[in-house]
């Protein structure tokens, strides 16, 4: 066949062997990056559900041991991960999951604040009937997964993120993302102290701001998306100072 002559032409020719050296090396470099990504995926799935709560310190060896791969991609992926702001390198100590502070809380709080305004206003101005009907049909969803936390929180980010794509706003809904997978950690670490008594409060506040949207009224959007975010914020800062949890800066 035409592809087995080809071959030969390449395997006889000091091109053909570079080109086959580069795709050797490119496909290790990919086989890298895959398996780097399966173990971000594995690590950033089990620090968001808490399995890998807050502080515990992170060995590479024994990292790559249990997911069985080489170190390499798991450097890799902890990279990532400490970009994205879940994992810290400490020197004498290593790696560990970061911490949940109050000032972390209070960050998150007030990111999605800032991008669940933005975003609303900006889908105000652009929604249609259908798009009123559509956030309607998904807050009724939520309604039912009010006793079901892992179920309601997926439906809330699918919220969020339909509101960015109502705006038309990419890069807010990317920055909401991340914000949420920092939410959804916390969110999880206090689910049985905090996040299980707010689901009711947090969908009526959900329904708030929903009329004030088909309503198109900023002013009111406004303030219902900063009593809602503000609610949540006293709710987590109350429960770390009353379970006395040092509030590291």
């Amino acid at each position: 066949p035409h592809c087995w002559r080809w071959l030969v032409l390449i395997l006889t020719s000091n091109q053909g062997i570079i080109y086959l050296q580069w795709w050797e090396a490119m496909n290790k470099i990919e086989n890298v990056r895959s398996k780097a990504a399966l173990v971000y995926e594995a690590l950033h799935s089990a620090i968001l559900q808490s399995e890998l709560k807050p502080g515990a310190r992170l060995v590479i060896n024994d990292l790559a041991a249990e997911l069985g791969v080489s170190p390499i991609p798991v450097r890799e992926a902890l990279r990532q991960l400490e970009v994205d702001g879940f994992i810290t390198f400490q020197p004498y100590i290593g790696v560990t999951v970061t911490e949940i502070k109050a000032s972390s809380i209070s960050e998150i709080f007030g990111l999605l604040e800032a991008m669940e305004l933005l975003s609303g206003q900006a889908a105000c101005q652009r929604m249609t009937d259908t798009d009123d009907v559509a956030l309607e049909q998904l807050l009724h969803r939520m309604d039912t997964l009010v006793s079901e936390p892992a179920e309601w929180s997926r439906e809330n980010v699918h919220f969020h993120q339909l509101v960015c794509d109502l705006a038309d706003m990419p890069l807010v809904r990317h920055i909401m993302n991340k914000t949420l997978q920092h939410w959804d950690r916390v969110r999880s670490y206090y689910l049985k102290d905090v996040f299980a008594f707010r689901i009711a409060v947090a969908q009526r506040e959900h329904w708030r701001i929903f009329e004030a949207m088909r309503a198109r009224d900023l002013g009111l959007l406004e303030k219902v998306v900063h009593d809602h975010n503000q609610a949540a914020l006293v709710a987590y800062l109350q429960h770390l100072q009353s379970s006395n949890q040092p509030n590291r800066e």
